[in-house]
């Protein structure tokens, strides 16, 4: 077995908008000292790998998402040996067949969560309206479909953490003292009218989740708890956190079909200390 000082444990999947690029940006804004971490918008979990809490609870809604977690954290070995054969029978044609069939068991379904986002476009999870992903296959000449070791280092990072499909507002029930932080990563504030930018599932995050959000946020703050958020530089996120900290991150957007679509964008990082 790997240990964590041989590979460091990093994001072992893509994600539209993770935050990978952008921790050292966020390291001066984590707080100091917390004994619990929450995550409950997981994706790539890149803000969670930087911490390495001991006592971390990490959640999502998407059931597919936290399988493969689950299934690194538990049985690395087998979906590492899944992994392999789809590498060696990789092509377009088995791209789409896989993507047209679920996996039986769990380390299946896994193993073909994570073979799907290292070949499909961009790392794109983007669902239809039955929940099964529609995303084409990605333009890659020899894409790195099983690191074996970065996952095996994943696992021992994952071992002590608790991981779990659960809402967004769930973090309600477990977060309550002054020693828990909570980082919330939602799908991001549209930046326009006509953005389709936040709409990578079935579950589109809405306005009335964005101040839902930040209603749970105002209640966790009453308890004493730390919160960090992450969204997009807009007048409505602005105005919604205006009575949090309201720092200006700078990241490059990678999600468009056209390369001079792509580059450096203002986003906002919110602290509640």
């Amino acid at each position: 077995m790997q240990d964590l000082k041989t590979v460091s444990p990093r994001p072992f999947l893509k994600w539209a908008g993770g935050k990978g690029k952008l921790i050292q940006q966020y390291i001066p804004y984590f707080p100091t000292e917390f004994k619990t971490y929450y995550e409950p918008f997981l994706g790539g979990g890149a803000v969670f790998f930087h911490l390495l809490s001991a006592h971390s609870i990490l959640t999502d809604i998407n059931p597919e998402l936290i399988n493969a977690y689950r299934c690194v954290r538990d049985l690395v070995e087998a979906v590492i040996l899944l992994l392999e054969n789809h590498h060696l029978k990789h092509h377009k044609e088995y791209y789409y067949q896989v993507r047209s069939r679920a996996g039986t068991s769990e380390v299946e379904r896994a193993a073909r969560f994570i073979y799907l986002n290292k070949t499909c476009f961009n790392g794109l999870y983007r669902e239809n309206s039955k929940g099964a992903l529609n995303v084409p296959i990605g333009n890659y000449k020899n894409p790195t479909i099983c690191n074996a070791e970065l996952l095996r280092s994943v696992s021992v990072a994952l071992k002590t953490a608790q991981i779990e499909v659960r809402p967004f507002d769930a973090v309600l029930n477990f977060a309550k003292t002054g020693k828990d932080f909570v980082y919330f990563d939602p799908p991001y504030y549209p930046l326009s009218p006509t953005s389709n930018f936040t709409a990578y599932s079935r579950h589109a995050f809405t306005e009335a989740d964005q101040i839902k959000l930040k209603d749970i946020i105002t209640k966790l703050v009453s308890l004493g708890v730390s919160v960090m958020l992450s969204n997009s530089d807009c007048l409505f996120i602005r105005e919604l956190y205006k009575d949090f900290k309201i720092h200006t991150i700078s990241a490059a957007r990678a999600i468009n079909s056209k390369g001079n679509k792509r580059g450096k964008i203002a986003e906002v990082l919110v602290t509640s200390y």
